[in-house]
């Protein structure tokens, strides 16, 4: 059984304690630790009371008592870290490093139940957190997500008492939704978006200890039902090619666009494509990159059309802001002006009006920026996620659906029918349309007739 034994081994007149500890192994063999403590006692008095001598005097008596007092709480501490860690003897440096935890125990700050300080704590700790990608470190995007959502909130909440994390329930949550929508005239997806943010935040808060609300669960965010799918057909993709174009600048958007279009890849991973992703495996030219949202490695077959758009070498550098900017000026050019139901990103005033622009294409007056629905021409709902989304719309049905899924990189086929629209419907109709198929081959099969002969 360990026993604890403490000592004063110095010749000052004061020193710390020192404390050992002594056990015996498996065998029966004997073995100890010894460490310094910080407390500190004079030699005179620890050679007039450790053998606890009657003759002290009163005030004695009380330091003799507190000094007990701490050695025995230190004593019961050790003990019971000993017993619970079982410390192999060869580490030396154990009992030193558990009596300094035991002078100078870590202290838990207790984390504010403010909303704006639990944001806040979250952008701090970006570093540390894990990602999608199970590594550490939230995305520059997730993070000005974040900040986005302490403005608003801050936005929110003035004139009002700061809002904790244990008022986010369901009436805040519709209230909160509400303003979003109503008031600040924000778009359904991103004011959802927003009270998901919201909600895990308060879930961070609520691993610390911090009080929630027991209807948190039922605070509703998600993504809207309806989405409006953006894409250009493969007929509107030959029109883009063959129109004629005379601003350089545009001739490289175009080419962004057909390149864009015919490897199905984010615009953000679409321009950091350079000579060095172009490579040969195993006798097949192929495109190799690793996405950054989803951290997935993507292998893309150069077919015959993407080297005809690329006879001259990739398209120039440019940022992804000029690049939606010049999408939408090549697709007007190419008259791609049906009106088409979506979401542009628009300036709107106080009461969340569209503020019109001269004829230099400047706004009248000043406002903020806001994704409005609406119906447009086309060309105007553009970006360069059309590349993705024209490419996955274009060939499901032509190639399997799990091979498309290879190159877009989606983790399920429910996400990825989701994300080019498909329903009910368009299922049933392309099984419809393969037994169509099917009979069509039949009947043109040549057929066998047995023919009797005849007697003469």
């Amino acid at each position: 059984m360990a026993t604890v034994y403490f000592l004063y081994r110095s010749t000052r007149k004061k020193a710390p304690l020192t404390i050992r500890l002594q056990d015996n192994n498996a065998k029966g063999q004997k073995f100890q630790f010894q460490a310094k403590t910080e407390l500190e006692v004079t030699k005179e008095f620890w050679e007039k009371t450790r053998h606890k001598k009657r003759n002290v005097t009163a005030s004695d008596k009380k330091i003799i008592s507190d000094v007990n007092n701490e050695l025995s709480e230190l004593e019961e501490s050790v003990l019971k870290v000993y017993k619970n860690e079982k410390p192999n003897p060869e580490i030396k440096d154990w009992l030193k490093n558990t009596v300094h935890n035991y002078f100078n125990p870590i202290k838990e700050e207790k984390r504010s139940d403010l909303i704006t300080d639990c944001i806040t704590y979250v952008i701090d700790t970006a570093n540390i957190r894990e990602n999608s990608k199970n590594g550490l470190g939230l995305s520059k995007s997730r993070i000005n997500s974040y900040k986005n959502l302490l403005k608003i909130i801050e936005k929110y909440q003035k004139d009002k008492s700061p809002i904790k994390v244990k008022n986010v329930d369901i009436r805040f949550g519709k209230d909160f939704l509400n303003w979003l929508i109503n008031k600040q005239y924000y778009s359904e997806s991103y004011a959802r978006k927003k009270v998901d943010d919201l909600k895990t935040v308060c879930r961070d808060a609520e691993i610390d200890g911090i009080e929630t609300s027991t209807q948190l669960s039922k605070v509703k965010g998600g993504k809207p039902q309806k989405e409006h799918i953006i894409y250009l057909s493969q007929q509107e993709l030959e029109i883009i090619e063959n129109i004629h174009i005379v601003s350089p600048a545009l001739q490289n958007a175009r080419k962004w666009l057909l390149f864009g279009c015919h490897i199905g890849q984010r615009g953000s991973d679409l321009l950091t494509i350079n000579e060095n992703n172009f490579v040969e495996r195993q006798g097949l030219e192929v495109i190799e990159l690793k996405q950054k949202k989803t951290g997935k490695n993507v292998t893309i077959p150069i077919l015959e059309k993407t080297k005809e758009i690329l006879k001259e070498g990739l398209p120039k550098k440019i940022s992804i802001q000029k690049l939606n900017t010049y999408f939408k000026d090549v697709c007007k050019l190419a008259g791609i002006d049906q009106l088409t139901a979506g979401s542009k990103i628009v300036m709107v005033d106080k009461k969340g009006n569209e503020i019109s622009k001269n004829e230099k294409g400047k706004y009248i007056e000043k406002g903020v920026k806001r994704t409005v629905v609406g119906t447009y021409p086309k060309h105007e709902l553009v970006t360069s996620h059309v590349c993705r989304r024209s490419f996955a719309t274009n060939l499901y049905g032509t190639l399997p659906t799990a091979l498309i899924m290879q190159i877009t990189a989606h983790s399920t086929e429910k996400m990825f029918l989701k994300y080019i629209g498909k329903n009910a419907l368009d299922y049933a109709q392309q099984i419809a349309d393969f037994y169509e198929l099917q009979k069509l081959k039949e009947n043109k099969e040549p057929q066998l007739n047995i023919i009797k002969n005849a007697s003469n």
